[in-house]
């Protein structure tokens, strides 16, 4: 059992950040905010795969300005992503913005500071603080330390801005694209203040290459207990980061929303194609909401046994295959039939 790390607790619409509240999955769209039918369309699509939060890209006062009509039919809570101008954070909080993103040292002079914070206040906004190991303040990229270290010192700078003006609804996130730097950088914040932590491995890269690194950075910090929410960032679909990060929850045991699956690697015992079979198992089931364990595997000698803690399963024969349940098997079937058999019987049982 995770002993997660102790941390306030905030909200963001109705999800729950922190505290005893389950980590929570995000993402966010690549859209073009100004589209409001193409940003909805993917809000939507996200939504449907398990998505919680979603963050919008605050490009200019016209994006901002969307946020309205977003807002109004958006199944999710929104965040909007705000870099300098303090003016859009105050227009999207005017639209109904859920949370915002941004670095209050990036947007100008105190008083433009004070404004956002005192609007965030009256409307209950949290702002997540987003350092980036890339984008760091002038005289921590010149210092003579390591870069987690400036890390962590910039988050705690923004982080007594806010305190400063007396706002503590605050989230913080340390990524970089390095592995072990994000890692670092996270221990240390984490020892040092208790507010919620998002966690995130940036430009981690395309999908296969991105999921590793993520599981790596994402998974060594939850088994430790840091994190609240998390996001997978890919060079690809935002419904692929969310996927991602449902598997890496479920791999650890701190979320069980959808198919858990289980499936042997090929050996020489194998007779039947394993690998189309797992991946057509796997593809069927991939939206299917309640918490099963599902096994695909290559034998009938090892795969029952092996498996036997799986709610359903098949085990690989001769050009045929065998249903089982909890380790025992219900039918035998040829190969051709095995896949339909199988998810009709998981569907029969579990509507």
């Amino acid at each position: 059992m995770i002993q997660r790390r102790k941390s306030k607790q905030i909200e963001i619409g109705n999800v729950k950040i922190g505290g005893d509240a389950p980590i929570s999955v995000q993402s966010m769209t690549n859209t073009d905010t100004r589209d409001v039918k193409s940003t909805l369309k993917q809000i939507n699509n996200m939504a449907e795969n398990g998505c919680e939060l979603v963050r919008l890209a605050i490009l200019n006062a016209q994006a901002a300005d969307c946020i309205r009509e977003i807002k109004k039919k958006s199944p999710v809570p929104l965040i909007a992503d705000i870099h300098f101008d303090y003016r859009l954070a105050i227009k999207c909080i005017e639209n109904g913005i859920d949370a915002l993103r941004l670095n209050p040292g990036n947007i100008g002079k105190e008083e433009n500071i004070k404004k956002v914070v005192s609007l965030a206040k009256i409307n209950n906004v949290p702002i997540r603080i987003g350092i980036n190991g890339g984008s760091l303040e002038k005289d921590l990229e010149m210092a003579l330390m390591p870069l987690h270290e400036k890390m962590a010192e910039s988050a705690l700078r923004h982080i007594k801005i806010l305190e400063d003006n007396n706002f503590d609804k605050i989230k913080i996130s340390l990524k970089s694209s390095d592995v072990l730097t994000t890692i670092e950088a996270y221990r240390i914040i984490a020892k040092k203040v208790d507010y919620p932590l998002h966690l995130g491995v940036t430009e981690a890269g395309t999908y296969t290459g991105g999921i590793i690194k993520s599981a790596v950075g994402l998974g060594t910090l939850l088994a430790e207990g840091i994190g609240d929410t998390v996001r997978v960032s890919l060079t690809d679909s935002p419904v692929e980061e969310v996927k991602a990060g449902f598997m890496i929850l479920k791999a650890l045991g701190l979320r069980k929303r959808g198919i858990n699956f289980v499936s042997c690697p090929t050996c020489g015992r194998t007779q039947i194609d394993l690998i189309s079979l797992a991946k057509e198992v796997e593809k069927r089931l991939e939206n299917f909401e309640k918490p099963l364990t599902i096994a695909v595997m290559g034998c009938a000698v090892n795969g029952p046994g092996e498996a036997k803690h799986a709610d359903y399963g098949i085990a690989g024969g001769i050009g045929e295959g065998y249903i089982f349940k909890k380790g025992e098997i219900v039918k035998r079937l040829s190969e051709d039939k095995l896949v339909d058999e199988f998810i009709n019987l998981i569907q029969m049982e579990n509507i």
